[in-house]
């Protein structure tokens, strides 16, 4: 008989980026990035808590940002009554890009089974490469402390590019000023974002998305969240610690974590058991925000699933007046 997959709880998961990108869109352009946060989390933790699964939070952003969620790294997530997995959320990637009312903006969460996605608590960043499945088998460890120029030098080559052709996506943080001129140097191109991460990440893993690569430091929880993607998309992902601290460097070493290994993808997340969903907040190049019609909204999202290689794009029309009375019920 043939072997037919488990049920795709993917399909679950868009339930959860949706609602997380409807309560979080009515803060577009609005300048408060508290009350953003505190939308997108209260809803995603509510759409989270009606799933058959028994997850828990494997990071959070409560060490970066200073501000705690009912998603909070350890925060137990589900009925209960599941498989026991682990899960990683960002409610909003981009909450400047939200706020300010800008392009690029989505809600993401991923699950794979307990115990398979790395958690490194308390570090709060690292660096990161990323890049599609056309470069993956020729990514390799040395990349991460290679000059800029060797490391685009071998992507164009896979690619069958020159290295002006290739686009960098990195966020815009004075932390990178100087691979920034590395980059120039060597005749590549920059896209510098203000925020959106994530979002970066799925473009680097992409084809033909218009996005090459992405290098640079970011939050640890957004790249756990950016490898489940990634090993979805068959991309490939380098990844390491990278305090900007001195605390920071002083919660690693207590807890004897490692800052000086290189993960790939496949270290990050173990299991190729991984579903992923992002829904758009505001528009951008990958997503379509959420958009508003008075008595009803409409989505757009992606659904990853690593076990079949599924991509799912769902366009959804949502009554408002119903989600408001089932939520308020």
């Amino acid at each position: 008989m043939e072997k037919h997959p488990p049920r795709n709880l993917g399909l679950d998961l868009v339930r959860v980026t949706e609602a997380a990108a409807l309560a979080a869109g009515r803060w577009m352009g609005r300048g408060d990035r508290v009350s953003a946060d505190q939308a997108a989390s209260e809803a995603m933790f509510a759409a989270l808590n009606t799933l058959d699964m028994d997850g828990r939070v494997v990071v959070g952003e409560e060490k970066r940002v200073g501000i705690h969620s009912p998603l909070d790294a350890g925060q137990k997530v589900g009925n209960g009554y599941g498989p026991a997995v682990d899960v990683v959320v960002d409610p909003v990637d981009g909450t400047t890009l939200l706020t300010q009312g800008r392009s690029g903006a989505i809600s993401v969460v991923g699950v794979a089974p307990a115990g398979s996605m790395w958690s490194p608590d308390p570090a709060v960043y690292m660096d990161k490469i990323i890049v599609d499945r056309r470069v993956a088998g020729g990514l390799v460890a040395e990349c991460m402390d290679a000059p800029a120029a060797w490391t685009l030098a071998l992507i164009a080559r896979l690619k069958q590019k020159t290295v002006e052709d290739i686009v960098v996506f990195m966020l815009d943080r004075p932390r990178h000023q100087e691979l920034i001129e590395e980059i120039r140097a060597a005749g590549a191109r920059v896209w510098l974002r203000a925020a959106g991460d994530i979002a970066g990440a799925m473009l680097a893993a992409t084809p033909q998305s218009g996005v090459d690569v992405l290098m640079g430091a970011g939050g640890v929880p957004e790249g756990v969240v950016a490898a489940c993607a990634v090993k979805a998309l068959d991309g490939a992902m380098l990844g390491r610690l990278a305090p900007q601290t001195a605390e920071e460097k002083t919660d690693i070493q207590a807890a004897g974590l490692d800052a000086v290994q290189i993960l790939t993808v496949d270290q990050l997340i173990t299991s190729q058991e991984i579903f992923f969903a992002a829904t758009g907040v505001t528009n951008g190049p990958l997503l379509r925000g959420v958009r508003y019609f008075g008595d009803h909204a409409k989505t757009h999202s992606i659904i990853l699933r690593t076990e079949t290689g599924t991509r799912r794009e769902i366009n959804s029309e949502h009554s408002m007046k119903r989600l408001f009375t089932m939520n308020s019920g």
